[in-house]
Order: structure tokens, then sequence, then C-alpha cells
């Protein structure tokens, strides 16, 4: 089993009482960075990447086709841009071929999705799979801006996403790496990381910025890759490494305002959240929190789906999880509704769609 993983967010809740529709919005674009949860098909454009998601079954339950998105249909960026009424974020790389090739003469005006599958916020983290790390995204970000690819005033008024983390914990625990870090001063040098992409991003004119924080990446089916990770419950070894960079990350925000005069961040947070919908998942409309709709083995996390020898469940719609690491697209769509309308208990210190439509200062 190849050893270059890409994982996944998991945050789900009770949304029986929310409903979303398309609302007026000061947003015109949304800006992606991340990993495999984001990726929209940028993977997919640079053939030196083996972290792909661009075969069948990938895509089939929405688009009827693979993407290049890791999972059976849309994403939260996806979600939210439908929330906002804006066209989907395409990848980064599709837009530059489409440059290159003369088919496009503009950059998109609704956003770009810089997320590549595998990543980490740490530059390292799967680097030898030729997946595209935080830093590279935030280059190919800064380059546009500064060649006037893309107007400032958009960039002011646009949404930024980040969201990474996973594949750095999740590799910390393979056993072909001795870690040269303990656990706690690993967390610190990524939330590092964090911190110099915020400083960026501020320079570079963007003041909307949500920050997702990581589920319980120790709970993924992917856990029965690794020698001594239990399979009837989560790995709590990786989830404290976990609740301690997302407290890290939930810092980062909440002196945002401080830091960067005139920008106003948001934090997704979802791990506990998770846990709640994990306990009692029928009430949520759950037939499977544990196992990966598509896949092979021990909970689905023993093979890839789409990967030769995979089973596939009959609803998707049923599970959790879409293969051993990422959310079904239902999954997906409910992490929106939490984020998009949600309380101060799913996204703080207000929500997606209030960041949508709050006044950015002229500063």
């Amino acid at each position: 089993m190849e050893r270059k993983l890409f994982l996944l967010t998991i945050i789900s809740l009770n949304l029986s009482v929310l409903y979303v529709s398309v609302v007026a919005s000061n947003v015109p674009a949304i800006f992606v960075f991340g990993d495999s949860i984001f990726d929209a098909g940028n993977n997919h454009f640079n053939r030196n990447c083996t972290a792909q998601a661009d075969f069948p079954p990938y895509g089939s339950s929405f688009f009827h086709h693979p993407t290049g998105r890791f999972t059976n249909g849309r994403t939260v960026a996806d979600f939210t841009s439908e929330f906002i009424g804006i066209p989907l974020q395409k990848p980064y790389l599709e837009v530059q071929i489409e440059i290159v090739n003369g088919t496009r003469k503009n950059y998109p005006t609704n956003g770009i999705n810089f997320a590549s599958a595998g990543s980490g916020v740490l530059r390292e983290t799967n680097n030898d799979s030729g997946v595209t790390p935080i830093q590279v995204q935030l280059q190919q970000f800064q380059t546009l801006v500064e060649q006037n690819h893309i107007d400032q005033k958009l960039v002011k008024n646009s949404l930024f996403f980040l969201e990474s983390g996973s594949n750095d914990i999740f590799n910390y625990f393979f056993p072909f790496d001795t870690p040269t870090l303990n656990p706690d001063a690993y967390v610190q040098s990524m939330l590092k990381e964090v911190g110099n992409f915020m400083d960026t991003i501020y320079k570079l004119g963007g003041r909307r910025i949500a920050v997702f924080a990581l589920g319980p990446v120790g709970c993924v089916p992917a856990r029965t890759l690794l020698p001594g990770a239990p399979v009837t419950k989560c790995y709590g070894k990786m989830n404290k490494m976990v609740k301690n960079y997302n407290m890290g990350l939930e810092n980062i925000v909440k002196g945002l305002g401080v830091k960067y005069p005139g920008a106003v961040g948001v934090f997704g947070a979802v791990y506990k959240t998770v846990q709640i919908f994990r306990a009692d998942p029928k009430r949520y409309g759950f037939a499977d929190v544990d196992s990966a709709c598509c896949g092979y083995g021990t909970l689905g996390g023993e093979l890839q789906c789409g990967k030769e020898g995979y089973t596939i469940c009959k609803n998707p719609n049923e599970y959790l999880f879409w293969d051993f690491f990422h959310p079904s697209e239902r999954t997906y769509k409910l992490i929106s509704k939490a984020l998009w309308a949600g309380g101060r208990n799913r996204i703080r210190p207000f929500n997606l769609k209030k960041l949508s439509n709050i006044t950015i200062p002229n500063v």
C-alpha cells in the first residue's frame, strides 16, 4: 500500500433546523487553500503527483464523472459557493492551462482553488509524491496578485479558506520515518507555518479569512494501515495531537483582528461536533460512521476507492465516509450548512453567512 495518504476533516451535526438558501452577499469570490478536503482537481492537472482521485467512482453522485475531488460529489467550498450564488472555483492548474492554450484570456472573478490533496502545512509532508504544499499554493496566489491578474478590490472582498494539517499529523504516526520532534513541538511547528500563511494573505490584501479545524483524524478508516492503531475505537494518541493543533488554530484566529487591522477571521470548530455526531449516528441519518462506503478490507480502510479489488456501498448518503480518508458528499453538505448558518458552538465568533455580509473597513 502506497504510504502517500490524504486525510480528511470530518464534521457533522444536527442540521434539521437549518435552512440554507442563496442570499445577497458582499463576497464575489472564494480563494481556497489546503489538502484533499478542498482539492477540486489540481492534482489531476499535475502529472508528477501520485495522489489522485481522477478515476471512477469518484464524482459519481453529483458530477457523474471524476473531477479530481476526493469524494463522490461536492465539497465545502462548492456548497459555500452555491450558498453565496457564485460559480464553483476552478483548480489553479486548470486555469493556467487554459491561459497558456488561449482558451481563456482573463483569470476567474469568482475565485480560484489552489488546494492539493496529500499536502500539509509543513513543506516536507508528502513532498516526494508530487503534492503542492501550502507554501507553494500561497506563492501561486501571490504571483497572480503581484502581476495584477487579480484585482485588489476583489481580493479584499473575497473569502479565504484554509484547511490543512491532517496529513502532517497522520504521517507523524507512520513507522517509516522516526519523528525528530515530540508531539507538542511538532504541532507548534505546524502552527508556525499557519501563522506565516496568515501574514502573507493579509499583506496581499485578504481580509475575510475562514480557518477550519481538523476533525478527529484518528477515527478515519485508514487508521487500519498504521501499526498499533486500534480498529474498534479511534486512535487516541493521534486525536490528542489534533486537539492541540485545533486549539492553536483557534488562538491564531482570535488574534487576527489585533495583529491584522481590518481583517476578520472565523474558526470552524469541528472536533467536538464530530464526536457527538458519531455517538448518535441514527439521529443524523447515517447508518455507518466508521467504515468507508468505497474501499476494501477492515473498515474499508485498506485500499483506496477505485483501485483494483474495491467494493462500494449501495447508498453513499448513509455513510459518513466516502473512502478511507474522506467524507461523502452528504457529509460535506451537512458540514457546509453548519459552517454557513451554525451557531458559536459550530463556528465562531460568527458563521460564514455573516462573514460574507460584513462590511470590511478601509484600513
